[in-house]
């Protein structure tokens, strides 16, 4: 049985269980229940730092998320003349007011794809030379569609090998303003990537979207994130133009709300054991990140959901309910969690609306319905999704595909199934680098 060689390069020193090569999972002896509080937003505090660095001002930033993602968004920014103290959960940043200190220098981003298409723009604002670097697999995954964008503001890039790739030096004369377009489909992140950096063109940038947006929520995400920090773009009645007016963000206190994401797993936990799990800190009403569905989903699956004003708290049935075909497009990162959780259902599940996903950390349709495969589940696979039909895993050797989404949705199997093995524990420290350790505390039997 061959596996992918796990891509240590892109582990930071936040990292755990690098030396580890599997992770065995049996269930836990009763039912999962306990109250827990989860770091913050990845997708947040990256957005936070780079915005905080290009304010003018000190930011104090609340909450954020230690993985390996935040940390070579950190290196990067520190090797770029930012000076960043982190203090338990929380970063101070002192903004450069949109002018790198240091002009030149090699910056790697590991596998953090926000840091890969957030950066470029940012850095493009300034004057100098940079040349970036990241994973094997992220350097493999596209970003043409924003370099090109760039490229047509003014910014010129020095491809390495593949053109519209990492690796890439770009050299930086500032953004102009004007007219861009960028497509929607693709990824969210490349909107983004540009919004984060447009106020500080030379003149006001009018970013047109061609086509559906891919996870619209992230981009009002940042937009609203821009807002907080004092610069607030206008979007057309049909929120496909974007206008971006020229100014500095103003640094200040930020405070990030927990990261949705890896609650989602804690509360998959409480749903396949007949558990409870409440996760504190979470307000659902208010939350921004679009994976706060799941609690819908869950309901759906016989669960019952209180949502507190400072708190969620999921309770599991006894007999999950399937049947039903779920659209994954606004919060596709739990494509691979409501999956993992189908077989355990009395009815087969369909999953939709979520093709961009083949273009993540791996082919994410095509690797859970292979490793899916491997356990004896019935699964048939489709351009956008799957479905997945009822039954009974068998104990099995699985591939994270070095994705931490992948291993964390497969751990889930190992709730309900004795002796569950994945390859290569190490890659959840992309987002929750102590995720088994979490598990393991709520009483799930963990052995590496």
């Amino acid at each position: 049985m061959v596996f992918n060689q796990p891509d240590w390069e892109a582990r930071s020193p936040w990292s755990t269980h690098n030396d580890k090569q599997e992770v065995r999972i049996n269930p836990p002896r009763s039912p999962m229940k306990g109250s827990i509080r989860v770091p913050g937003s990845k997708s947040l505090t990256n957005r936070a730092l780079i915005i905080a660095s290009l304010a003018d001002g000190k930011s104090q930033l609340q909450g954020i998320l230690k993985s390996d993602d935040s940390y070579w968004c950190i290196d990067s920014l520190t090797k770029l003349g930012v000076k960043v103290v982190i203090d338990g959960e929380t970063a101070y940043v002192e903004g450069t007011g949109g002018v790198w200190p240091n002009n030149a220098g090699e910056l790697y981003v590991g596998a953090a794809g926000t840091v890969a298409r957030f950066l470029p723009g940012a850095l493009a604002v300034g004057h100098g030379a940079w040349t970036l670097k990241g994973s094997k697999r992220l350097s493999e995954r596209p970003l043409s569609p924003l370099l090109s964008a760039l490229t047509t503001l003014g910014a010129q890039f020095d491809y390495q090998q593949s053109e519209r790739c990492l690796p890439f030096t770009l050299q930086a004369k500032g953004l102009q303003g004007g007219e861009v377009h960028l497509p929607g489909s693709t990824s969210s992140q490349f909107i983004s990537g540009l919004l984060l950096a447009a106020p500080y063109a030379t003149e006001q940038i009018t970013l047109h979207i061609d086509g559906e947006v891919v996870q619209r929520d992230y981009v009002q995400m940042s937009l609203d994130m821009m807002a907080s920090f004092g610069v607030t773009p206008e979007i057309s009645n049909d929120e496909q133009s974007i206008v971006i007016p020229t100014g500095h963000y103003q640094g200040q206190p930020y405070l990030l709300e927990p990261d949705i994401s890896t609650c989602c797993y804690f509360w998959a936990s409480a749903a396949l054991t007949s558990g409870c799990i409440r996760i504190e800190g979470v307000n659902a009403a208010n939350a921004s990140q679009p994976d706060i569905e799941i609690l819908d989903a869950l309901e759906l699956m016989g669960c019952s959901v209180l949502r507190g004003d400072s708190f969620v708290e999921v309770k599991g049935p006894s007999q999950l309910k399937g049947g039903f075909t779920l659209s994954m497009k606004k919060w596709s990162d739990q494509t691979l969690t409501i999956a993992a959780m189908a077989p355990f259902a009395d009815g087969p599940i369909t999953l939709k609306d979520a093709a961009h996903i083949r273009h993540h950390e791996c082919d994410r349709i095509a690797a859970i319905c292979k490793e899916l495969s491997k356990l004896g589940i019935r699964v048939e696979e489709h351009h956008d999704g799957l479905t997945i039909y009822p039954g009974q895993p068998n104990p099995a050797l699985l591939d994270s595909h070095d994705d931490h989404r992948m291993a964390m949705s497969l751990s889930l199997i190992g709730l309900r199934v004795p002796n569950i093995r994945i390859m290569d524990p190490g890659c959840v420290s992309k987002t929750c680098p102590d995720y088994f350790e979490r598990l393991s505390a709520l009483g799930v039997d963990i052995t590496y």
